[in-house]
């Protein structure tokens, strides 16, 4: 039996997407579930970078890569920045109610997951646009020549609301009232 190098680019195609979308859903899980904030955060950072690698299936690698610099690089740090800086609360642990809650948001994400399936599966799809002839290098170029002061003022800025943000929480965590 022997396999044709377009079906078998076809077949690992097939597996990196189902790789990926395993990722996706694994780390969505895990932000969900997760009873600590930071494997939730974690589990947001790697629902991210799986997130990214679809988008770069999909003949998009710019799009994938602000979505790991935006959401990893930027959100999830944030985030983890806001946990490290915000007191410590102990956790409760309630048992009653969880096996309910548990049935009834198995229940409602199956029933969006079919609903979901029905509205893709009867949707007409636009066929793609066609590609422009500008490339990921030619926006690069651009943004380190012609728009270079723009993007170092949005980075500037970026970093002054982050220092303003620690100053602010920094200077509340003393102050009790």
């Amino acid at each position: 039996m022997t396999f044709s190098s377009a079906g078998n680019y076809s077949l690992v195609t097939t597996l990196i997407f189902f790789g990926f979308v395993a990722v996706t859903l694994g780390g969505a899980l895990i932000a969900a579930l997760s009873r600590q904030m930071v494997r939730s955060v974690c589990g947001l950072a790697v629902s991210s970078l799986g997130l990214a690698g679809l988008y770069y299936l999909l003949a998009s690698p710019f799009l994938a890569l602000m979505h790991i610099l935006i959401y990893v690089g930027a959100v999830c740090v944030v985030l983890m920045f806001a946990l490290m800086l915000s007191e410590p609360q102990e956790q409760r642990r309630s048992k009653r109610g969880e096996a309910l809650i548990a049935i009834g948001g198995l229940l409602i994400a199956g029933l969006f997951s079919v609903v979901l399936i029905l509205l893709i599966s009867a949707t007409r799809w636009v066929p793609p646009a066609q590609q422009s002839g500008y490339s990921v290098q030619d926006l690069g170029r651009a943004l380190l020549t012609r728009y270079g002061f723009a993007f170092e003022l949005i980075s500037v800025v970026l970093l002054l609301a982050i220092l303003g943000a620690l100053v602010i929480a920094r200077s509340g965590r003393g102050s009790e009232s």
